[in-house]
């Protein structure tokens, strides 16, 4: 294999056109994100089909400005890699399409890299020291996973979500409150001003599944909490109610993933997904990890949220170990971890 490795890589899975060049798995040279947050906040939450147009008219410029960034052109590159599950399918379908037509115009091999394979690579970037195996919980607004990381590209599933995914009883929490779109990042902000202790909320554990989670009576709670209060005519602080839901998600998080690092005896542990930039989580599970003797991984919150240089990170390893896509590569919005 040649000196150094350089793959562009490209994500689109849901409302974020993104493009990114890395050499080696771990150096970024670029990573040009377009963000439709602003347009999507207009209706709540993400519509699939103006982010699919969207795509459309951005992704040829991402790219372009990737490339740019980077100092390279498309003879420079090793392979195209791309994010072809899970996700909306109108959008993945857009990326899939643009990496399929540039990997055989420019004749170079083709990698399909699975989203969540992405987010958990994020941590490779900038934790040079970082290598499997290691436990990797991965909390993002459709996936709650607590993993092995056996090998690159190969994993363990321990646990998920029995129902809502953190990220997604964030947004829903998030709505019911009025503090609108994207939901995470807006709890995160006003539960800084609240008193984490205020409400007791519940913690839900699933019997005979420790790793487990379900986040669904969490939301059913914090809403049945609102009704009441309206009910009886009483003033909610919302910064507490904030405060307080933050720390039943993050509480369950931090225990499930601290225990099952513990028992099954690994001493790295990582995070990653959009919800893993909440600043409670990292706080938390820095303090309970350096108590208990664990080194805990993070990325940076840009590398957190949906991004191509963690695709890149992904595909190199992929492209080591000899995987290629054919032409026939299509978009699967419901694949699972692990699968191919």
């Amino acid at each position: 294999m040649k000196e150094n490795i350089y793959i562009l890589a490209i994500e689109s899975s849901c409302d974020e056109t993104a493009a990114s060049v890395v050499m080696d798995g771990r150096t970024v040279l670029s990573n040009v994100i377009s963000s439709q947050i602003a347009l999507h906040t207009l209706y709540g939450g993400v519509v699939p089909e103006i982010a699919s147009r969207k795509h459309i008219e951005k992704i040829n410029q991402v790219i372009e400005t990737a490339l740019h960034e980077a100092g390279k052109t498309l003879d420079d590159m090793d392979a195209i890699a791309v994010t072809y599950g899970p996700g909306l399918v109108g959008a993945l379908l857009v990326g899939v399409a643009e990496a399929k037509a540039i990997a055989y115009a420019a004749q170079k091999p083709l990698i399909g890299v699975h989203h969540i394979e992405g987010h958990i690579a994020a941590n490779f970037i900038e934790n040079k020291d970082l290598e499997p195996p290691f436990i990797c919980l991965v909390v993002s607004g459709g996936h709650t996973h607590l993993v092995v990381v056996k090998e690159y590209g190969e994993f363990e599933i321990l646990g998920r979500t029995r129902d809502d995914a953190a990220g997604e009883a964030f947004d829903k929490v998030a709505r019911a409150i009025g503090l609108g779109y994207p939901g995470g990042p807006k709890i995160d902000k006003v539960a800084r001003q609240g008193d984490p202790n205020a409400i007791a909320f519940p913690k839900a554990r699933v019997e005979g599944a420790p790793y487990d989670f379900s986040f669904s009576g969490l939301k059913s709670a914090v809403l049945n909490y609102l009704n009441r209060a309206k009910m009886m005519g009483e003033t909610v602080k919302e910064a507490d109610l904030a405060a307080s839901f933050q720390k039943a998600v993050v509480d369950v998080l931090v225990e499930h993933a601290v225990l099952a690092a513990k028992e099954l005896g690994f001493d790295k542990l990582a995070i990653a997904g959009g919800v893993a930039s909440n600043s409670c989580l990292r706080a938390s599970m820095e303090a309970v990890c350096r108590k208990e003797g664990i080194r805990f991984y993070h990325p940076s919150p840009i590398l957190c949220t949906d991004n191509a240089a963690m695709i890149g990170s992904a595909a190199y390893y992929e492209y080591k170990k000899g995987v290629r896509h054919g032409w026939d590569l299509n978009a699967v919005p419901n694949l699972k971890l692990g699968e191919r």
